[in-house]
């Protein structure tokens, strides 16, 4: 039960993600592992628009249960581990408020989350303000940095973040359409949300990269999203002879545009799209209009790299993925798996499990070998964020199934190709 006397000292904040509770220095210090309890609260996207974020969320967690069965070793005590997990349902008020809850009821000592802006920065607002430990992932970490407002000079205290950014999928993006003939003409696809608008930034987005490679970008503007009507985009794509389609578009929205530009006759050589084409289940409701979109690839089953908690490669991981579900193997899997390789990694560093900034200083000093790759924060490319690697691919029809293929690797070498970039028909 907690104590009433407590919450009366807490101080509601209204944002427009939500509600953020107090600052700790109200008094509320964040969970305590005297009992020798550890609790890890856990918040992804497992219902709505952004589901495919989650879809392997209940595989990984289960495995990390599994792993943790018989408590973490810390100093010579054994601590029960408890994993707290939480729908964002993928909205950002959603997310601001299960944060809320795991701090101030479940009052976890450690705050990780994952699945695009939308849940990564409402969940770190949360921790920031609350001075809870906090790490994240699966989200470009300029959305997450400066979508939270964040000055590179100053950086945040308690919210750390793992992934790639918008110049690595700039350089992976030309890679690709280096790979086929085309005008260099590029219609641009950006939504009215925290990811549209950081890829369509006039300053920090794609576009001035893309100008400056020798390409010419139509943007119409952004759209709202779970859009219905995408005439006005086609007629200017099609009006300008783009040969190029790109953004970031959540699966829904991407497929009512490619299914009207069928319609509409818009016929580009290469459509390359950011999140909306990364999980097996969108590409094949598309049918045979789903062969050859080119996407961004984060992690697959090929990636060098192994996990530091269980051993397994990044083929065993997904292949237990598969077995364990019946599902083809998805990008998520890889990073899901490795938030929690970093957080585990984290707690048994840490000299005093029950001091919040003893956990903060074993986040900061990370140098960990991931499934996803090294995971470092040494203040590059600002202080909360860490990079991995990215390369590039197209989705490819053989034996009757849709193959996500590595087709560039310029932008990480060590990371092989398996075929070559392929005109849509």
């Amino acid at each position: 039960m907690t104590d009433k006397k407590t919450i009366s000292r807490r101080t509601v904040v209204k944002t427009g993600l939500g509600a953020i509770a107090a600052p700790a220095m109200f008094g509320m210090l964040p969970a305590q592992a005297a009992d020798n309890v550890i609790r890890i609260g856990h918040v992804s996207p497992r219902t709505g628009p952004l589901a495919g974020f989650g879809e392997a969320d209940t595989f990984i967690v289960d495995q990390v249960r599994a792993i943790l069965g018989k408590g973490l070793s810390n100093g010579g005590k054994t601590y029960k581990v408890e994993i707290i997990t939480k729908d964002s349902q993928s909205s950002a008020s959603r997310a601001s408020e299960v944060a809320s809850e795991l701090i101030l009821s479940d009052k976890v000592n450690l705050l990780v989350g994952s699945g695009t802006p939308d849940t990564t920065n409402p969940i770190s607002d949360q921790a920031e303000v609350n001075e809870v430990p906090c790490i994240t992932t699966n989200c470009p970490w300029q959305p997450y940095f400066f979508g939270r407002k964040g000055d590179p000079a100053k950086g945040f205290t308690w919210t750390y973040h793992f992934f790639w950014g918008l110049e690595d999928v700039i350089g992976a993006f030309l890679a690709l359409w280096d790979e086929v003939p085309n005008n260099k003409v590029i219609g641009g696809l950006f939504p009215n949300d925290a990811d549209g608008n950081a890829w369509g930034d006039p300053v920090r987005g794609v576009v001035p990269a893309y100008t400056k490679a020798g390409y010419k970008v139509i943007d119409p503007g952004r759209y709202q999203p779970m859009n219905n009507d995408f005439t006005s985009q086609i007629s200017a794509f099609k009006a300008a002879g783009c040969e190029i389609v790109t953004g970031v578009m959540i699966p829904p929205d991407f497929a009512t545009f490619w299914s009207q530009a069928a319609q509409q006759g818009f016929k580009p050589k290469i459509v390359t799209i950011g999140k909306a084409l990364l999980f097996p289940s969108a590409i094949d409701a598309l049918g045979e209009r789903g062969n050859g979109l080119s996407s961004e690839i984060w992690w697959s089953p090929n990636h060098p790299f192994k996990s530091g908690l269980t051993g397994q490669s990044c083929q065993a991981l997904a292949d237990a993925y598969t077995k364990a579900s019946g599902k083809p193997w998805t990008q998520p899997i890889g990073f899901q798996h490795a938030l929690f390789e970093v957080a585990i990694d984290v707690l048994k560093r840490t000299k005093k499990l029950d001091d919040p900034k003893s956990i903060l200083a074993a986040i900061t000093s990370t140098d960990y070998k991931s499934i996803v790759g090294p995971i470092n924060w040494n203040g590059k490319p600002v202080k909360n964020v860490t990079k991995t690697p990215l390369v590039g691919g197209q989705w490819q029809r053989k034996d009757g199934k849709f193959h996500l293929v590595i087709t560039e690797n310029k932008t990480a070498p060590a990371i092989p190709t398996a075929g070559k970039l392929m005109p849509l028909s």
